[in-house]
């Protein structure tokens, strides 16, 4: 810890500050939001302290709250939460080995790992990811209990909005993805199948069925333009010769 603070200076920590206050809103928002959904006090505490990913949380507790099967909530999570596979493995020098890496793998998130791959020094980069990645394992669980507590407090936390952050941070996320065309038409298709299922399918199976035209439509081979034909030679553009000059 102590090389940590070292490595960083006042502006690296004003980053990783920032971060975690905005991982502490949306945790508010998760715990207001599972409570007025009527799920227990004690579920999204545990969850952000043990699962530690507010995207697979979010879902899970949406799912079951609107009645949804707690295996669909589960493999929805799951399928979220696939993404930490390639961050372990652009990070592998930073996590640690031994007990660090359980550690390490555990506090590993979006927010860590975007911070450390910014970095190309080793040092900075492992501490990067170590600062934001504790950082944030307290600022969720934190947020989620200040969120939980104005959830049993406020007749309708709603009405400030806070069910309205963690999408809004989702779409803010997603925006500069869909860029790309086959990102975006990976994207339309899934929302198409979502929405034409939801109205017949229990709460979570269209968010699975979305990912089947989702992924074909990413894994089709992109299409390299084919080379422009060679242009004719003519007899203009014969090639000159020293002997032509003579």
């Amino acid at each position: 810890m102590r090389s940590i603070w070292r490595t960083l200076d006042r502006g690296d920590f004003s980053a990783i500050a920032a971060v975690c206050l905005a991982v502490g809103v949306i945790g508010v928002s998760y715990g207001a939001t599972t409570i007025t959904a009527g799920l227990p006090a004690w579920l999204p505490v545990l969850l952000s302290v043990l699962v530690l990913a507010g995207g697979a949380e979010f879902l899970f507790v949406g799912i079951v709250a609107a009645g949804g099967s707690l295996v669909a909530a589960v493999l929805v999570g799951l399928l979220v939460n696939v993404r930490h596979l390639p961050y372990g493995l652009s990070v592998p020098d930073v996590v640690g080995t031994g007990w660090r890496r359980l550690i390490g793998t555990h506090a590993m998130n979006d927010e860590s790992v975007a911070l450390a791959l910014a970095e190309s020094d080793r040092d900075r980069r492992r501490a990067m990811y170590w600062m934001c990645g504790i950082g944030v394992m307290l600022a969720w669980p934190l947020g989620a209990l200040c969120g939980v507590a104005i959830g049993a407090a406020v007749p309708d936390p709603n009405r400030f909005g806070l069910d309205a952050v963690f999408p809004a941070v989702l779409l803010a996320l997603a925006l500069p993805a869909l860029r790309n065309p086959r990102t975006r038409r990976a994207a339309l298709a899934g929302a198409i199948v979502a929405a034409a299922t939801t109205p017949f399918l229990a709460a979570g199976l269209p968010v699975l069925l979305a990912l089947v035209p989702a992924a074909l439509l990413a894994l089709v081979p992109r299409r390299e333009p084919k080379p422009a034909a060679p242009e004719p030679v003519t007899a203009d553009h014969e090639p000159v010769t020293v002997g032509d000059h003579e």
